[in-house]
């Protein structure tokens, strides 16, 4: 019933909703973090570019912090052509491209530099994810916007091997982050990033699995005292356009556009990876900060290998050529 009544409200907001006029062309946007946000800020750089070269030819229009549609709405919205533009969790996109999981494959990228490469527009994982998402939903991926690594919480005692992990229940965010998990020997618990604090606080987990960004911007060092930098995996978001929508505008406007996307895409990147880094010292103060030895590290790699597999397994042949691309 849910899913009829979400589908019924894209229906009934596309269908007064005018994509765009002849004169001038809007795109809308949906966003579920405010302005403010990096994310939002990233739309915000985009839409500048875009209406200065297009000379006011192309609007861009935001409707931040979920206004329209929920994270778990955006990918049909914007494949339904609901709505012309929008981001959204890339794990959204799993029930339909499983493979695009495999940024959460731990230990897969052996650093920020690998990282980079595999993320960038025109990579061999880029183009089979992207292809494959516009294949499945319709919604063609304009760039992908970083959000940070992975890092581990805890409250009193400090993680630095599997070991401490052992019958711990830890909030995931991801199906394969349940299986790393697992794989440490702890007890996954699926949850949203918006109930972390409370569950913290309240201890209906032993464990957090967040990013850097997050321990600041909701204030999770108040209830956490200890952050594990495990850096096992990434966390990405995805700019998506309606691609009929996309096709409809001329070439000039769609170079535009893509011009536009691959120059925030990496202006992201490199404020993110920069503001991590100041968020950790920052949060140094206000917590004890784990840094994991490579002898540490090592444990981690050792005991979470199977994964990989897993994922090959579990995902057939999409799993194995993004694995291939990725020298795996």
């Amino acid at each position: 019933m849910k899913r009829l009544m979400a589908a019924a409200a894209i229906a009934s907001f596309a269908a007064f909703a005018p994509h765009h006029a002849n004169a001038e062309t809007t795109i809308r946007v949906t966003l579920q973090l405010p302005e403010k946000h990096s994310l939002g800020q990233n739309w915000l750089a985009f839409k500048k570019i875009v209406e200065e070269k297009s000379g006011g030819e192309i609007k861009i229009q935001l409707f931040p912090s979920a206004q329209l549609f929920k994270d778990k709405q955006v990918p049909q919205a914007v494949g339904s052509g609901a709505i012309e533009a929008g981001s959204a969790f890339l794990g959204r996109f799993a029930g339909a491209v499983a493979a695009v999981d495999v940024v959460n494959v731990p230990f897969l990228f052996a650093g920020e530099a690998e990282l980079r490469a595999a993320t960038s527009t025109g990579s061999k994982m880029r183009n089979i994810l992207d292809a494959a998402i516009l294949k499945e939903t319709g919604a063609k991926v304009l760039w992908w916007q970083a959000f940070g690594r992975n890092i581990y919480l805890t409250n009193g005692s400090a993680i630095r091997t599997p070991a401490d992990l052992k019958g711990k229940k830890v909030r995931t965010y991801g199906k394969i982050l349940g299986w790393t998990v697992q794989a440490l020997g702890g007890a996954p618990t699926l949850m949203s990033g918006s109930k972390q604090f409370l569950a913290y606080q309240q201890g209906a987990v032993d464990v957090g699995m967040t990013g850097a960004s997050a321990v600041k911007s909701r204030k999770l060092y108040e209830v956490m005292d200890h952050m594990t930098l495990s850096f096992d995996s990434a966390i990405e978001f995805v700019s998506i356009i309606n691609n009929k929508f996309f096709e409809s505008l001329t070439k000039e406007q769609q170079d535009i556009i893509l011009e536009a996307a691959a120059t925030v895409e990496k202006q992201l990147r490199d404020e993110i990876y920069a503001r991590e880094k100041t968020i950790v010292e920052e949060m140094r103060s206000k917590m004890t900060v784990v840094d994991l030895t490579e002898a540490e590290r090592a444990q981690w790699r050792q005991a979470t290998k199977g994964v990989m597999e897993r994922f090959r397994k579990e995902n057939g042949d999409a799993a194995a050529a993004v694995l291939k691309a990725l020298g795996n």
